[in-house]
Formats: structure tokens, sequence, C-alpha cells
């Protein structure tokens, strides 16, 4: 599991404020974000380029997906869903590049992530609710007596949100990147080395098509998660 160590960049002992490996590819998940986003389409031509098109087609995907799932109310949130969907999707991707690392791979990353999303939804819910808010653990559709039994369901699912929305991202990331490593331990093996670079080159793919799905998956969760807090009662 060396791949997933977190290293020093300059050397010396490691603090919580070492510049360290995951640091640095979060940060170029940043500047890729930042690139395709605002230097990509600062011209704002009516003829865009590649990568205005690019951000257009994104920009659009995820806007449609927030006003889908958590309704117009929910676009004032916009930005916040937007630059969580960019840096998950560019940290995944960054690390498919060799000698790169997997920010995502790692609870402190993702669990991090979907606790700020946990509390946001919470103090929105609050804010905009009030005591109604609540409502979101008392079903009201169900029977009366029933209602008792499902409000501690509910209570212990709602609080449970930050670890199932870090841990599927993470563990995700994680067990592809460990797939590759076991097959390319057989690639040295002159015997099986064809089909392990076969197996390699195969999960290789997959894993192009895991590191945007994941993305989509946790953006979308949150846009769930957001819809709860906008509209507890529905």
């Amino acid at each position: 599991m060396d791949q997933f160590a977190v290293h020093p960049l300059f050397g010396g002992e490691l603090h919580w404020y070492t510049l360290t490996n995951e640091a640095l590819w979060m940060g170029v998940a940043i500047l890729m974000t930042f690139a395709m986003l605002v230097m990509g389409s600062r011209s704002r031509a009516i003829v865009p380029g590649r990568m205005q098109s690019v951000g257009e087609v994104v920009y659009n995907f995820v806007h449609s997906m927030v006003e889908d799932v958590a309704g117009k109310d929910g676009l004032a949130y916009f930005p916040y869903v937007m630059t969580l969907f960019m840096f998950v999707v560019f940290a995944n991707s960054l690390s498919l590049l060799p000698m790169s690392f997997a920010p995502t791979s790692h609870f402190a990353v993702t669990g991090v992530l979907a606790l700020l999303v946990f509390l946001s939804v919470t103090v929105i819910g609050f804010v905009k609710n009030g005591s109604k808010f609540l409502g979101l653990f008392w079903v009201a559709s169900a029977p009366f007596a029933l209602r008792f039994v499902l409000l501690p369901i509910e209570l212990i699912s709602y609080f449970v949100r930050p670890v199932s929305h870090s841990v599927r991202l993470a563990g995700n990331m994680m067990a592809g990147h460990a797939v590759i490593e076991v097959f390319a331990g057989f690639a040295a093996v002159a015997v099986i080395s064809p089909f392990s670079v076969m197996a390699i080159s195969a999960m290789y793919g997959l894993e192009v098509m895991v590191a945007i799905v994941q993305a989509y998956v946790f953006t979308i969760l949150t846009c769930v998660y957001l819809k709860d807090a906008l509209h507890p009662g529905h």
C-alpha cells in the first residue's frame, strides 16, 4: 500500500503544517479547476474554443443536476456544488497519471469534504425552515405508532451520512488503484506478463470511468442532502 503513503515534499518529519505529496496533488486539482472554469472561459467567445466548450458542458451538466434534484431554490448553492464536483473529478483523474497521488483515496480528505457538506446542509435546513427542519425525522405519512419506530432509524441514517458519503468515494478510489498495483506485480513474470498487461489496461480504462462516476455520485448525493434541507417535508 506504499502508493497511498503520505510523504513530506522536502523531507523532515511529518506535521500537520508540512507540505506533502497529498497537498501537492490537491493543489494541482484546484489549479486545474481554476484553469478550466476561469482561464478557459475568460474570453467569453460566442464561438467557444475547446477549453471553454468543455467548461460550458460541465457547467450546464452540474447546473441541471442541482436544479433537477434540489429544485430552483438549490441553484443559490450551485457555485459550491460546482466547485465540489470539479475538485473531486480532477483529484480522481489526476491520480491516474504515472507517479501521481490519489488524495481522494484517503478518508482524511473525503471525510472533510463529506463533513463540510453535512454541516452546511444542516445549517441551511435550520436557517431556512427553523424547527420545521426536524420534520425530516418525523415521518408524518406513516401510521402514528410506527412513527416512533422510524424516528431513531431516521436519526441514525441522517448522522451516518458523512461516513457513507466519504467511504464510498475513498473506498472506490483505493480499491481500483490497489487492483492495478496487484496486476502490475505479476507483470514481471514472463509467462503471465501479457495477461497482466491486458488486465492493467482494462482496469485503467475502468478507473477512468470510475473517476468520473464517483465524482458524479458524490455530487448528486450532495444535491439530495441539499434537497432534504430545503424541503424537509417532501
